[in-house]
């Protein structure tokens, strides 16, 4: 257990006791970056750099793809009960270094610590799920005539490339390499560049859990220096993506070049549908919680409120409450809500608020950037919330990607359905209702991948989770993630 020492500044200003990674981890360790570059990252809580990581470029991606393919001729060959030993034993030393991990991603990211500290515990879990799933994918026989014998069989897809995003570091990473390593692929991996280490730190304890040197692979760096090299290199047979639609549209021309399968878990502008009946002060928290944590960079963030008219006023006022009582802070002092990730966040999500302020907005709460209000420092935005927005407003229409929920007015039910689908977006919803007829109908009828009902975030790793429309294809988590770095091989032979 790493232990955090009396004086925050203390511990943020000698990064060096949390042993943070030197280099790439290519074939089983830290390899020094072939250009001799690196690169700064910020602590989002005080806008200042706290440490140096390594700048890739296409010869490191080239290097740790062609290890990667050596590799899989053994890891496919391993017997899924091994597969799943090693993976067990990677669950527990993530629990082993949680706490370390924890406080990487608090600084890296910005999150708060206790947020951090529930990032590393699922992903701990994810491992410990693909781990009981590795010696359970079976294929199946076909009813054919008594003279054949027909089955099938899955297949690992063979080198994976997994980009990760810098809003849930450890999270993605996990829920991308665990069903991959699963399922016999060798992975890797690039992490966002604005957050660079627990992904390596994750590559680290797989190969100190057993993992063969080169099943594992993470390469550092910008995304036109690493992410398009890796995406577009022949010899990756598969692309996990989590990023924005317009970048995503850009990997996947890529690898339609090579004819690469992909899956991509892009933008959302997730509705919460809340009707009359719901429970008022259990749906008042969800609703802040669903838009708030961790300043609302969440793909899945719940961004939307479709509110029933008839609870409109109260519901409103009492959500305004609770976000002008939302503490600000550095992440490692566990406040409220922290920081977004950086200052081109911050200056972006400023100006979607300062042109809705030109357009006549109300604010119920919040509206501007600010700062850690005990050092002055940071990136940071208001929690905030826009009264009533007609459909076509920049701010229902566009993923923010920040702490900022604007409000819809629905009439009524049929309203309220019309106003949740009225998005390119459909990743997830939540709906909020004491009538479970109206919430299965609300579940079936909005356009998206996931919905929560009466809790929002709803699930686990135990859950597929992606989207429709706009918001991507294919999906992650559950046995459905396990699935997607399979191919499916059929058998069939004359017997009489």
């Amino acid at each position: 257990m790493l232990t955090k020492p009396d004086s925050l500044l203390a511990y943020i200003n000698d990064a060096t006791g949390l042993r943070l990674p030197d280099g790439h981890f290519i074939d089983g360790g830290f390899r020094a970056p072939r250009s001799g570059r690196s690169m700064q990252s910020e602590d989002p809580g005080r806008g200042e750099a706290f440490a140096d990581f390594a700048r890739g470029n296409a010869d490191d991606v080239a290097d740790a793809v062609e290890n990667s393919r050596k590799a899989f001729a053994l890891w496919r060959r391993t017997p899924p009960a091994e597969r799943g030993r090693i993976l067990a034993r990677t669950a527990e030393l993530i629990r082993r270094n949680s706490e370390r991990l924890a406080i990487t991603e608090c600084l890296d990211s910005g999150k708060p610590i206790s947020e951090a500290r529930g990032d590393v515990s699922g992903a701990a879990r994810t491992f410990e799920y693909y781990a009981g799933a590795c010696d359970k994918l079976e294929g199946s026989t076909f009813p054919l005539p008594s003279d054949y014998v027909g089955y099938s069989q899955f297949e690992p897809v063979g080198v994976t490339a997994h980009i990760i995003p810098w809003n849930f570091p450890i999270s993605t990473a996990a829920r991308g390499m665990a069903p991959a390593l699963a399922a016999g692929c060798t992975v890797v991996a690039k992490p966002a560049e604005q957050t660079p280490f627990t992904a390596l730190l994750l590559a680290e304890l797989l190969f100190e859990a057993g993992l063969p040197a080169g099943v594992c692979n993470v390469v550092t760096g910008t995304g036109i220096e690493v992410g398009a090299p890796l995406v577009s290199n022949t010899g990756i047979d598969h692309v996990t993506f989590t990023g924005s639609v317009t970048t995503g549209a850009s990997v996947m021309r890529a690898c339609a070049e090579n004819v690469t399968r992909s899956v991509m878990e892009l933008g959302g502008k997730s509705p919460v549908v809340v009707l009359d009946d719901c429970d008022f002060d259990g749906t008042v928290t969800n609703v802040a919680g669903a838009i708030f944590e961790h300043a609302g960079q969440i793909c899945s963030a719940g961004s939307r409120l479709v509110i029933e008219a008839g609870i409109h006023d109260r519901f409103v006022e009492a959500l305004g409450r609770k976000a002008k009582a939302i503490s600000l802070g550095h992440g490692l002092r566990s406040p409220d809500m922290g920081p977004v990730n950086s200052a081109m966040q911050q200056e972006k999500i400023a100006g979607f608020l300062d042109r809705a302020r030109e357009r006549g907005a109300e604010f119920i709460s919040g509206g501007k950037a600010s700062s850690d209000p005990e050092t002055g420092k940071g990136y940071f935005i208001e929690p905030t919330i826009v009264a009533n927005r007609p459909a076509e407003d920049e701010l229902v229409q566009e993923e923010i990607f920040g702490p900022v929920l604007t409000v819809q007015k629905a009439d009524n039910y049929e309203h309220a359905l019309q106003l949740a689908n009225c998005t390119r977006f459909g990743l997830v919803a939540g709906v909020f209702t004491g009538n479970f007829t109206r919430a299965h109908q609300l579940a079936r009828d909005i356009d998206a991948g996931q919905v929560y009902i009466n809790e929002y975030f709803a699930g686990g790793i135990e859950v597929p989770f992606g989207g429709n429309k706009q918001s991507g294809f294919g999906r992650e988590k559950g046995l459905e993630g396990l699935k997607s770095y399979c191919k499916v091989k059929s058998i069939a032979a004359r017997i009489g």
